[in-house]
C-alpha cells in the first residue's frame, strides 16, 4: 500500500513537471508582459462595445515573436531553475506539512462542532508549509525570472545555476536572493485565507458533497488568484528591478525603493493587471487622442505625420 502511494505521488510529480515544461513558453511570455516589455506596437481596434482601442499581441503572438528572435530553444529560457524551484517548494511543503501536528486536532470523522477547529488547524498547517516552501525556493525563482528578463536586452549575465547565484550576489548581495519575496508571500497568504474561509462556509452551511465541494473550491481558488494577481506582478517586477539588466533599469523600468513604491507606480499607471489576460490585451498606458483615434504616447512616434495622413 505504501509503495502504491509513493508511485502515485511520483506520477503526480512527473505530470506536474511535464506540464510546467510544455507551458513554459506561455509563462515566459507572460513574465515579459508582467515586467512591462512590449516589443510589438499596439494596433488600432475596437472593443466589444465598438469603442476605439489599442490592441496588444496575445500571448501566442508574443511566443511567436520570442521564437523568431531566439529560436525554438530560446522559448525555454529559465526553465531549469523554474523546475528546480517548483521541486524544492513541493518537497519542502510536504515535509513541513507532515511535521506539523496539533495535540487536539480532530480526526477524519468529525461533526459540525469540530469543523471550525479542523479548518483552522488545516489553514495554519498549509500557511506555514507554503510560506516556508516559498522562502526556501525563492532564490531559484529569482534566477529563473532574471534569465527570462535577459531577453529584453539580449544579455547573458544570468547563465547557468551556479553562475547565476554568483551574479545575484554581485549585483544585490544576500537580499538579492529574496527580491520580490514580500508581495509574493502576501499574495499567497491572501489566496489561502480566501479559499480556506470559503471552504469552511461551504462545508458548514452549503453542502458536504465531495464532488460539489471540489468544483466550488476550484472556482474560489481561481477567483482568489485573480484578485491577488497584482501581488504577483509586483513580485516579478521587484525580482528584476535594478539587477544589472536592461529590463530592470530606466527607461524600461524605474528603480523602485521598495515593493510599495512599485505597487504605487503600477497602480498610478494602471499596470497592476498586465499579463492577466492572455488572449484579449489592450494598451492601457499613456496615450493621446488624434482624430478620435487613441495613439500610444511614445516620444519616438511621429504624431504630426499621423495627423496629416488621417486628415
Amino acid at each position: 500500500m505504501m509503495l502504491l502511494k509513493e508511485e502515485i505521488l511520483w506520477s503526480d510529480f512527473s505530470f506536474r513537471m511535464l506540464t510546467n515544461t510544455i507551458a513554459h513558453p506561455i509563462e515566459y511570455a507572460k513574465v515579459l508582459i508582467q515586467i512591462g516589455y512590449e516589443p510589438i506596437p499596439p494596433r488600432r481596434t475596437t472593443t466589444l462595445f465598438q469603442q476605439p482601442a489599442l490592441a496588444l499581441p496575445n500571448v501566442f503572438q508574443y511566443v511567436r515573436y520570442i521564437k523568431n528572435v531566439d529560436g525554438y530553444t530560446g522559448c525555454y529560457r529559465g526553465l531549469i531553475p523554474k523546475l528546480c524551484a517548483s521541486t524544492v517548494s513541493a518537497v519542502v511543503f510536504e515535509k513541513v506539512s507532515k511535521s506539523i501536528k496539533f495535540v487536539d486536532e480532530p480526526g477524519k470523522e468529525i461533526d459540525n462542532a469540530d469543523l471550525g477547529k479542523k479548518c483552522i488547524y488545516e489553514f495554519i498547517r498549509d500557511l506555514i508549509s507554503r510560506m516556508i516552501g516559498i522562502i526556501v525556493s525563492h532564490p531559484l525563482d529569482v534566477i529563473a525570472l532574471r534569465m527570462m528578463a535577459q531577453f529584453v536586452g539580449g544579455e547573458t549575465k544570468y547563465n547557468g545555476l551556479f553562475r547565476s547565484f554568483v551574479e545575484v550576489y554581485k549585483e544585490n548581495g544576500i537580499m538579492g536572493y529574496y527580491a520580490g519575496l514580500v508581495p509574493r508571500l502576501i499574495g499567497n497568504a491572501a489566496v489561502l485565507v480566501i479559499v480556506s474561509s470559503c471552504s469552511y462556509v461551504i462545508d458548514k452551511y452549503v453542502t458536504s458533497d465531495r464532488e460539489v465541494r471540489s468544483y466550488a473550491v476550484s472556482t474560489i481558488k481561481f477567483v482568489a488568484t485573480t484578485i491577488t494577481y497584482p501581488f504577483l506582478v509586483v513580485s516579478h517586477c521587484m525580482a528584476v528591478n535594478n539587477c544589472g539588466l536592461i529590463a530592470g533599469l530606466p527607461p524600461q523600468m524605474p528603480i523602485y525603493s521598495s515593493w510599495l513604491d512599485c505597487w504605487s507606480h503600477l497602480s498610478n499607471t494602471n499596470q497592476l493587471k498586465r499579463g492577466n489576460s492572455l488572449l484579449w490585451r489592450y494598451y492601457t498606458g499613456p496615450q493621446v487622442i488624434i482624430n478620435g483615434v487613441p495613439i500610444p504616447l511614445d516620444k519616438k512616434f511621429d504624431y504630426s505625420n499621423l495627423y496629416l495622413k488621417d486628415k
